[in-house]
């Protein structure tokens, strides 16, 4: 089918055509994906970016869409013009969604029908992001949620993709699919390095510090290298499975 792109800030991703069913991942605003089967009030879907199978609920989606611009900032606000002011609405665009533009001024982008963003929000769709230690501290303490993609809510596997992500560089979802993706390394451990365990993964952003989402502490926590293989060595009963490095992807 068609070519569609989501036209909410996010939206959940399910196992299954139902609210009861898990949510497995979600997909961000502007996210292309086809449809490959409708069910009522359901879609299943496979995202362009990394091949994701499940569903989401119908709506009139995006059909022509081309951003030019993509959220730079953890999330972005959505301003409503009114009588030449822009008022702050409760809602948000997060990181690395990507936008066109309708219209724009010297502060504030216009990227639907009166719907605007800060310009400072904003980078060049073809931006890199080199910094990926900025990228994953500016995510420090966002709630875990299985599932998640925003600083509303991010898993470890997630927290790893979403600098890919924006980039737009091509890495998977699920840890199980990213340790078949990733190259292996010796196991000394340096700055950079991505660690897999069995449904886990993080990455160290020193020789002595690790980033990750984890689950125990119920947000994204920075914690020492080595007490973090310990501790879920300990807890979970799980062995690093692989260590990888970033620079490598």
């Amino acid at each position: 089918m068609k070519n569609n792109f989501l036209n909410k800030s996010v939206a959940n991703i399910y196992s299954k055509p139902s609210h009861n069913s898990e949510v497995i991942s979600q997909i961000l605003y502007g996210e292309k994906f086809k449809i490959l089967l409708k069910r009522k009030k359901w879609v299943k879907i496979k995202t362009n970016y990394d091949n994701y199978i499940g569903y989401i609920k119908n709506n009139e989606f995006l059909r022509n869409f081309k951003p030019s611009y993509k959220i730079s900032k953890i999330k972005t606000r959505i301003f409503l013009k009114r009588n030449k002011k822009f008022l702050s609405s409760n809602h948000y665009l997060y990181y690395g969604s990507g936008v066109c533009v309708r219209n724009k001024n010297k502060k504030y982008i216009e990227f639907e029908k009166n719907k605007w963003i800060k310009k400072s929000d904003t980078k060049n769709i073809d931006h890199y992001e080199k910094n990926y230690i900025k990228i994953f501290k500016s995510f420090l303490n966002t709630k875990y949620l299985w599932g998640g993609k925003t600083c509303a809510g991010i898993d470890c596997s997630a927290l790893i993709q979403i600098y890919f992500y924006y980039n737009r560089i091509f890495f998977p979802r699920d840890t199980k699919d990213q340790i078949r993706f990733c190259k292996k390394k010796s196991r000394s451990l340096f700055k950079g390095d991505i660690i897999f365990w069995k449904g886990h993964v993080g990455i160290c952003l020193s020789k002595s510090k690790f980033i990750h989402a984890y689950g125990p502490k119920k947000k994204v926590i920075v914690m020492p290298v080595i007490q973090t293989i310990k501790l879920i060595d300990k807890t979970a009963n799980l062995k690093v499975k692989k260590v990888s490095n970033i620079s490598n992807y």
